[in-house]
């Protein structure tokens, strides 16, 4: 008998610890709604007890609430965690009891907007705020992209700064600029028709006053002429020259260039012209336009060749402008052919061997 009933105090006894263990955990639940109202699923909320820095951390269901059981009574930190990892929201000293419903729900509508009232601003306010807080946030990001892209195309890693861009497109499809860039990217990595649909887009996206327009005609002149597609081409870079005053002078110039490697010399000084108009201190045009002219050069009775008007005159002032530039061996020796002199300035004759 004795023995029976010692038994039966034992198992009463472990009865009594295994309840009173339990009884020391408790529980927590809440729903979490988005700034709309509506639940926010698959968050992820940390419980962080404040007492002995224990973490839990749980998720959001599909009705957006979160639930814990067998946690430890004291104050606790519940973090709201975005998906990029950063924190949203936060409840700091919160108590959970024992033998009660903790129940905390997180309505970040209601949050904003007491956080408004309480900064004096009204709802129409504070999401003009926030608002251009996204937007600034976005373009920092952007910045940072069109940063790595300049740099990897300054090294020439064209297939990166591409992929760079792309990113960047990805994010935002209103800059003018962030096409401008993949459209370069695009060029240098010889994709042709991308880099001409960029260009178009940079073109439609840029103010009508944007000073970068000549320089997105001139790119997209670049890609068709790529292409095969030469007489877009050549109007692309008369828009250029229209769009960006201060640029013509090189926006023509590339015009020429095209001009004479097709084999049309007329159109290709006309062009050279228009680029000399534009920016007169430019000497390549000069230059490039005695080739053209020399070669119309005839024959006289003679036999001496005859220069076409203005042949000289274009040389030497390639020679005037730049002394020492690339060309001017080129340009004496090209004068001297035809017996021309060469002048130290334009319109003062140098003696010198004809």
């Amino acid at each position: 008998m004795t023995k029976r009933i010692a038994l039966f105090l034992l198992i009463a006894m472990m009865a009594v610890l295994t309840v009173s263990a339990v009884a020391q955990q408790a529980s927590i639940k809440g729903t979490v709604k988005d700034e709309n109202g509506k639940p926010l699923v698959g968050a992820t909320v940390e419980l962080n007890n404040l007492d002995n820095g224990k973490k839990t951390v749980v998720k959001t269901d599909n009705h957006g609430q979160y639930y814990s059981i067998a946690l430890t009574p004291g104050n606790y930190k519940i973090n709201l965690i975005g998906s990029d990892g950063k924190l949203i929201f936060y409840l700091n000293n919160v108590p959970v009891r024992l033998a009660v419903d903790n129940v905390f729900d997180i309505d970040l509508a209601q949050q904003r907007a007491a956080a408004a009232k309480e900064s004096g601003l009204t709802e129409e306010q504070r999401q003009k705020n926030e608002k251009i807080k996204k937007e600034n946030e976005k373009i920092r990001g952007l910045n940072a992209l069109l940063i790595q892209a300049n740099a990897q195309m300054k090294d020439s890693q064209w297939d990166q700064a591409v992929a760079t861009m792309e990113q960047a497109a990805a994010q935002d499809q209103t800059h003018d600029v962030v096409y401008g860039t993949l459209a370069a990217a695009y060029l240098g990595d010889k994709k042709y028709p991308e880099a001409e649909t960029a260009f178009t887009k940079a073109i439609q996206l840029a103010p009508p006053t944007s000073k970068s327009i000549g320089s997105y005609h001139n790119g997209l002149a670049q890609a068709l002429l790529k292409q095969g597609k030469t007489e877009e081409a050549m109007a692309e870079y008369d828009k250029a020259a229209q769009a960006d005053p201060a640029g013509a002078g090189m926006y023509y110039y590339n015009e020429g260039a095209v001009l004479t490697n097709q084999g049309k010399p007329d159109e290709a000084n006309q062009a050279f012209d228009k680029a000399i108009a534009a920016e007169p201190t430019r000497p390549d045009p000069y230059y490039q336009k005695g080739l053209n002219l020399l070669a119309k050069a005839t024959l006289g009775k003679d036999g001496k060749m005859i220069p076409a008007p203005g042949t000289a005159e274009a040389l030497n002032k390639y020679l005037e402008l730049a002394p020492d530039g690339k060309y001017a061996q080129s340009a004496k020796d090209l004068l001297a052919s035809i017996g021309a002199p060469v002048q130290t300035t334009f319109g003062t004759q140098k003696k010198g061997k004809k």
